[in-house]
């Protein structure tokens, strides 16, 4: 299906393109590009309210700044759709999120308008303050450094750290907060009520012009210095309702809100702001969605809804004929709420991703036992502590990638202390078409390596039941990590009673001669599908079901490397420091020899593409293991004539 572009946008192939508009076409811009989006992601998919939420932005930005020269920072990244689009890659758009096409998130090797790589938020205010600091050295007076950050990513106290510097660094930034209640589930907080305060404040919109008239148009030069402005802005806190203490009282100096709809009122004000020196923030209201109604009135549902029909708004969904395995995450919501109606102990945490997570089934059932923290993973982990220190049973539920961010917390809160916190690692592996920012490559690795803590992975959703379940018993005194894939498991009737599985035991799925296959998580699955083809071919690997890396099933290993001389090791993680790694480990260290092959995710930055189409690139789906197998004992194939998918 071919996309055509607007009249107006399809003339612009870069912001220079742009600035030779007329003020009073940039409503029909925006108008286009919302539409633009619109029609390329319901047929494509991808990220969809946040982009069409700051449309007037975007074009507001790019009209009055001078880009890439000017250097403009968007957090998170998902809502930077129509920043692509004016700076050269709208013909190349459809290929958004596709396996070698452009990346759904800024990044700094696809073009020189992405400043800064994103894809976790609350990183633009420190990238673009280092950007403002080294324009500053650098003698660049000229330059601009523009962070825009959205109301759900000021929660994470890395913003505030970069907004305490940044009030006293004395660089020419500008933070733009996008104030739209949402980041993709409502957010929650004080600071969410804070910032309706200011919105909905009576003293200061009374006052709010006449303060954006004494600072916004202040002539500073030979006869008025920034130092007066200061003295004349500091005489003028007095009009403005004490709700923006918060940023002045961080020495940033405050200017909104304005409506972030109204294209006009952005172009004034953002080209009166290029013009005062000095860190300051912008408070614009938006509403994520802007344009679409149903996407409006359901924010979370249309944050990243797939393929839909743009006129009727129905979600196109896979229709099959018999029954699916349920998503890993689902089956986490569901068991929760099991096991707490059986355990008054147990709670549940998520950094604000209640959706995404599915602990929103415990949050709407048990509101007073399960808490959204915010984007606020290093709170979580060391809130999940203190409440473990008082007996209680702690269900941590935070994405792999996410769980990078909590590292300290996790060594110095949780395993020094040897707390029984559950650290359930959502979205653990390659994660599809959110690419390399949230692939959970790396938790296996950093992980194994810290004392006091038991690491896990099921197989399928009967083993994710009864980990959880293990975890929460009394004689499990340790930290405990479940982690699992994103996406559908591989069991239709996955609601089976609960089983105590012993911490470091795995299990022998299936005996075999010649070559032993180890896997670790749900990538035992495609193993299993291998063998079905690798029988076909004369072949009998065994396979083994490790499920915990930590501790090893060192009596299993030791069968493993009795019998075997070829081992094949399995995992969705690093191979750096990871599952295999921890199976040559104990090779060398009881001093057997083998030719082992370790399969997983290389020492490289995997880039995205569909889940299927990254396994296969990395050589651990189930055609990569029989490949391996066969390399590994040529001479014994005998027949090959398995057909199957």
């Amino acid at each position: 299906m071919e996309i055509t572009p607007g009249h107006l946008l399809k003339g612009i192939d870069s912001p220079a393109d742009l600035k030779k508009l007329s003020r009073e076409q940039l409503h029909k811009v925006c108008d286009e590009l919302r539409q633009y989006i619109i029609d390329v992601v319901s047929v494509h998919g991808g990220h969809f309210a946040a982009s069409l939420g700051v449309v007037e932005l975007s074009v507001a930005l790019h009209y009055i700044y001078n880009t890439p020269y000017d250097q403009l920072v968007w957090d998170v990244g998902h809502q930077a759709y129509g920043h692509k689009i004016l700076t050269g890659r709208r013909d190349n758009f459809y290929t958004n999120r596709k396996y070698h096409g452009l990346s759904g998130f800024p990044k700094r090797g696809e073009s020189e308008y992405d400043t800064f790589g994103v894809g976790h938020s609350s990183t633009s205010i420190s990238a673009a303050l280092g950007m403002a600091m080294a324009a500053k050295y650098k003698g660049e007076t000229d330059r601009k450094s523009v962070a825009v950050i959205g109301d759900g990513a000021m929660t994470a106290g890395m913003a505030f750290e970069a907004m305490n510097h940044a009030g006293v660094a004395d660089s020419d930034l500008l933070i733009i907060l996008n104030d739209n209640c949402m980041s993709i589930d409502p957010n929650v907080g004080a600071l969410k009520e804070y910032l309706t305060d200011i919105s909905l404040s009576p003293t200061y919109n009374k006052f709010k012009d006449d303060v954006w008239k004494a600072l916004g148009k202040l002539p500073v030069g030979k006869g008025f210095t920034r130092s007066m402005a200061h003295k004349v802005a500091e005489s003028l806190k007095g009009m403005v309702s004490s709700s923006a203490n918060l940023f002045e009282a961080l020495k940033l100096r405050y200017f909104g809100p304005i409506d972030g709809h109204n294209i006009s009122k952005l172009v004034d004000t953002l080209k009166d702001l290029r013009g005062i020196p000095g860190p300051k923030i912008l408070h614009i209201v938006t509403v994520k969605g802007k344009g679409y109604s149903l996407a409006e009135k359901d924010q979370t549902k249309w944050h990243a809804p797939g393929l839909f029909d743009k006129i009727t708004g129905e979600i196109v969904k896979k229709k099959f004929a018999v029954p699916q395995p349920p998503k890993y995450q689902d089956v986490f919501g569901h068991s929760i709420i099991e096991l707490a109606e059986k355990n008054d102990k147990i709670m549940g945490v998520t950094p604000a991703m209640p959706s995404g997570s599915s602990l929103k089934f415990m949050m709407d059932k048990m509101p007073h036992r399960s808490f959204d923290v915010g984007i606020c993973e290093q709170h979580a982990v060391t809130l999940s502590a203190g409440l473990a220190t008082q007996g209680l049973r702690v269900y941590c539920n935070i994405y792999s990638s996410f769980m990078q961010r909590a590292f300290d917390q996790v060594v110095h809160d949780v395993a020094i202390q040897k707390l029984p916190v559950v650290l359930c690692l959502d979205r653990a592996g390659l994660v599809g078409e959110d690419g390399p920012t949230h692939h959970g490559a790396y938790d296996i690795a950093y992980f194994r390596c810290i004392p006091n803590m038991v690491i896990s992975a099921p197989m399928n959703e009967s083993e994710l039941r009864n980990l959880m379940f293990t975890a929460q018993l009394e004689t499990t005194d340790a930290p405990f990590v479940i982690r699992y894939p994103r996406g559908e498991g591989v069991m239709t009737n996955w609601q089976t009673p609960f089983e105590e599985i012993k911490i470091g035991k795995g299990r022998k799925i299936k005996d075999g001669e010649d070559v032993a296959i180890l896997t670790f998580g749900h990538p035992g699955n495609f193993a299993t599908t291998a063998i079905r083809e690798l029988k076909t071919q004369g072949l009998n690997p065994a396979h083994f079901d490790i499920r915990f890396v930590k501790p090893l099933d060192e009596e299993l290993l030791h069968e493993v490397f009795t019998k075997f001389d070829k081992v094949v090791t399995v995992e969705d993680g690093t191979i750096v420091g990871g599952f295999g790694s921890a199976i040559l480990e104990f090779m060398v260290a009881n001093e057997y020899k083998a030719d082992v092959k370790m399969l997983g995710i290389p020492d490289r930055i995997v880039e995205h593409g569909t889940p299927k189409e990254l396994h296969r690139e990395c050589g651990y789906d189930a055609q990569g293991i029989a490949e391996t197998v066969r390399a590994m004992v040529k001479d014994k194939i005998t027949v090959s004539t398995f057909i199957g998918g």
